[in-house]
């Protein structure tokens, strides 16, 4: 009986081994296997790993966490001044791209502008004599805004006729003698456009009302 019991066990042993090194795989019998190849598929450049020392590790948990990138702080724009035409499409732009409240349109006015003007000259030829006797003089000019003056100089523009003729009387005394005040622009009123915090995504969003804004550049409030 011992022996008979003996033989069992050692059957069963012999079993048990040839299941567990895969000798009965071929007939249908072994473990389940315990390798995941495909998860070598899915690492993701395990060449960049690095192991880190103690200290590694503590000089990471002390660095300061990243933050983000600072955005410009939002400020006040403005443009203008534009006419009632105007001023009527670029309401319905704006309302269809900016959110209530980011825009107004302000009634606005721009004043008048007055000229020290020399002109109109007969040439350009007559025009670049003039340039040239005036920088003798040690005397500036500058381009004129109104076409219809040309060709001509403005020695400096100003807000008054009264203060341009002071002006006049100026270049009078450094030998300036054939030059008058004139209004290069009257005085003009219309629609200003103000965004009180146009911020970065405010705006990338007016790109696309260039055609409604009709040129008119976007300024600083305070300039």
């Amino acid at each position: 009986m011992l022996r008979l019991l003996a033989l069992v066990l050692l059957l069963a042993n012999a079993g048990y081994f040839a299941w567990t090194h895969g000798l009965l795989a071929d007939y249908g019998y072994a473990p389940a296997a315990q390798a995941e190849p495909q998860r070598l598929a899915q690492q993701i450049r395990p060449e960049a790993m690095q192991l880190l020392t103690a200290a590694d590790a503590r000089q990471l948990e002390n660095a300061p966490a990243p933050t983000a990138a600072a955005q410009p702080a939002p400020e006040c724009l403005q443009a203008g001044l534009f006419t009632p035409e105007q001023s009527t499409a670029l309401r319905t732009g704006l309302e269809s791209t900016l959110p209530i409240g980011s825009w107004t349109l302000e009634s606005g006015v721009e004043p008048g502008r007055w000229i020290v003007y020399m002109g109109k000259y007969t040439s350009e030829d007559a025009l670049a004599k003039k340039r040239a006797e005036l920088r003798g003089l040690g005397v500036s000019f500058e381009a004129l805004v109104n076409p219809a003056l040309g060709p001509g100089l403005s020695l400096g523009h100003y807000s008054s006729q009264a203060e341009a003729e002071r002006e006049l009387a100026k270049a009078a005394t450094r030998g300036v003698r054939t030059a008058k005040v004139v209004q290069e622009r009257p005085e003009a009123r219309g629609q200003m456009l103000k965004l009180p915090a146009a911020d970065a995504a405010t705006k990338a969003k007016l790109e696309a009302l260039k055609l409604q804004l009709a040129g008119k550049p976007l300024q600083s409030c305070n300039s």
